[in-house]
């Protein structure tokens, strides 16, 4: 059965069942894409922020947005967006999301980047900080790969986006 009022705390509740599609053991609310959901009525608008301009993945979140919304909600008017403004970091990534990452066999980015702009992260699967960037360009445009000196894995991790 279909809820009949809705608030925004409600519909970021059920965008917990949204997960990227890439690393399908996140949500898009713990990898900090969700910025904004307004309700008005029976109209509903959903902002989201890209991790990475030109994620071709987009369309599928949006997709499954909307899908979720739908299954949990009676709105007549679902409205996602993508919007560039704050623009999305990892630092936005919550914690259970860095947990999730690393469940997935992906580091979470580093909290800090050096002035240098290199960053570390240790292995999500030995926790080791003997680590190194074999390839900045990974699978997808949001992740490295990189390899662990002290479990000999490779593995990826996400890049840290800034806005330093």
């Amino acid at each position: 059965m279909k809820k009949t009022t809705t608030s925004a705390d409600k519909v970021i509740k059920a965008l917990h069942q949204v997960k990227d599609p890439e690393i399908d053991s996140i949500s898009i609310v713990d990898l900090g894409m969700l910025e904004r959901v307004t309700v008005d009525g029976q109209s509903i608008t959903i902002e989201l922020l890209p991790t990475f301009m030109g994620c071709p993945a987009l369309e599928v979140i949006r997709q499954n947005v909307v899908k979720e919304i739908k299954s949990q909600f009676d709105f007549e008017q679902i409205d996602v967006q993508f919007i560039y403004h704050p623009p999305w970091t990892s630092d936005r990534i919550t914690a259970k999301g860095r947990e999730d990452l690393k469940e997935f066999g992906i580091a979470p980015p580093p909290k800090h980047i050096r002035e240098t702009g290199e960053w570390q992260v240790n292995c999500p699967f030995c926790d080791s900080i003997y680590t190194t960037l074999d390839n900045l360009f990974g699978p997808t445009a949001c992740r490295s790969i990189l390899y662990c000196r002290t479990c000999k894995n490779p593995f990826e991790a996400m890049k840290p986006v800034s806005t330093i």
